[in-house]
């Protein structure tokens, strides 16, 4: 019988079940969580009673600050990073320093420097990082790819790509640590990474100049002062003014959430249900990006946090036509949102348009899960047996650098009011 693949996973919160939960059932067979690492031991005491539940065993805890202990008690061969954005760099650069090979959440890290130390902790190691852009894994982006390559339209000249997060899941992002943006880089380094990284991969190419703007419009103190709010409060509980608000996360009502946040927050201060309208929140809402590829081709992008629907449009213009594909996931949200719809799909559609004959709908493959199905197809891709895969999903560091240094392009071209070049900030290579 073969040997399993022993994983260590550093960062016990909501997004580390995604891997564990996979590894305990579907991939039990080939492999294994050796152990678990984090900041918070309630999290991690979560994370284990999940992991017995699920029938694997509990593995052994390890704090933050011995995290070298913890990879030469329980040898991993692998260490799965999903801590905050602002040290996946910390824990990817180490774990391949001692040897292991790293699986790590997107974004890969938020600024160039950061950036460079994992190129250079890979070159001097060998060993190998995969950035997890489920995205790509989508039937509907992976028919993208193959109808741009296949020719479909000609020539890519230029893209528009409308990117809507509802008032439920774009304003979690205003609730929690990513609010800060030295924690995540601003939502165009965290969250359109994954847009990011689909044009990359769509057009087989990368960035070459950027220029953005972007502004906090929506959320935030000021902001709900300007249309007429008067009564605030720093976080839902304990708030009689939070019962009134339809942004207010009640985390005693969210089985998971409470158990990793709310029963957790004595040992480290961390709030998981900050009001949407309170001071110190330092990212933006409202972005717009305009990109230069080096293949030629043009971007137009916009973000929007406080859409009344989720989902995106993408339109490419080429020399032989156009392809429209709009994806609904949520098409409208209740008072308060419901964060277990997150990533499902209600309606997708793809019109080839090609010049001088009649459009004509491409069917898509009908799938299920979690981030229009990619999910369960990238758990595969990292998990499963190896198989070729001629759409080149795989995400390496590489990748994952081209798509973040799009965002933190963008970033600095908000500050600066210009004109960012790539090559600038990083030269990636190959």
């Amino acid at each position: 019988m073969a040997t399993k693949k022993r994983y260590a996973l550093v960062g016990a919160g909501g997004r580390s079940s995604f891997f564990y939960t996979a590894i305990a059932t579907d991939y039990n067979t080939t492999s294994c969580i050796v152990a678990l690492c984090d900041t918070n031991q309630t999290r991690m005491d979560y994370a284990n009673s999940r992991l017995t539940a699920l029938g694997h065993a509990a593995v052994p805890t390890f704090r933050a600050a011995d995290f070298d202990k913890m990879i030469a008690t329980t040898k991993p061969d692998e260490v799965i990073v999903t801590t905050i954005d602002r040290t996946h760099n910390t824990y990817i650069v180490r774990a391949l320093e001692l040897g292991c090979n790293v699986v790590t959440e997107k974004p890969m890290t938020i600024d160039a420097p950061r950036c460079l130390d994992i190129f250079s902790a890979v070159d001097r190691t060998n060993r190998s990082v995969r950035v997890t852009f489920n995205y790509r894994y989508a039937p509907h982006n992976t028919k993208i790819f193959e109808l741009l390559r296949s020719g479909a339209i000609g020539t890519v000249t230029s893209v528009h790509f409308e990117w809507l997060l509802n008032t439920s899941h774009g304003a979690d992002y205003f609730r929690r640590w990513h609010r800060d943006k030295k924690n995540s880089g601003g939502l165009l380094v965290h969250k359109s990474t994954h847009h990011f990284d689909l044009v990359n991969f769509w057009l087989q190419t990368r960035p070459l100049s950027v220029y953005a703007q972007g502004d906090l419009k929506f959320y935030g103190k000021e902001n709900a002062e300007r249309r007429g709010v008067t009564e605030f409060y720093n976080r839902t509980r304990g708030s009689e003014v939070a019962k009134r608000d339809p942004f207010a996360l009640d985390l005693e009502t969210i089985p998971t959430l409470k158990a990793l946040y709310l029963d957790a927050e004595h040992e480290d201060g961390y709030y998981r249900d900050q009001s949407v309208f309170g001071d110190g929140i330092s990212i933006e809402d409202t972005m717009n990006v305009l990109v230069r590829y080096r293949n030629g081709a043009v971007m137009t992008y916009s973000l929007t946090a406080y859409a009344p629907w989720e989902g995106f449009r993408v339109n490419f213009n080429g020399t032989g036509g156009r392809i429209e594909m709009e994806v609904v996931e949520n098409s409208y949200v209740n008072s308060g949102g419901d964060q277990s719809l997150e990533g499902s799909i209600e309606k997708r559609t793809i019109l080839v348009r090609p010049l001088f004959e009649p459009p004509r709908e491409v069917e898509i493959e009908t799938s299920k899960g979690a981030h229009g199905g990619g999910d369960s197809v990238l758990l595969q891709d990292l998990f499963g047996e190896p198989v070729t895969d001629e759409y080149m999903r795989a995400a390496s560091h590489i990748d994952g650098a081209a798509s973040i240094l799009t965002g933190i392009a963008a970033n600095k071209s908000i500050a600066t009011g210009q004109v960012v070049y790539v090559d600038d900030i990083l030269k990636v290579p190959g």
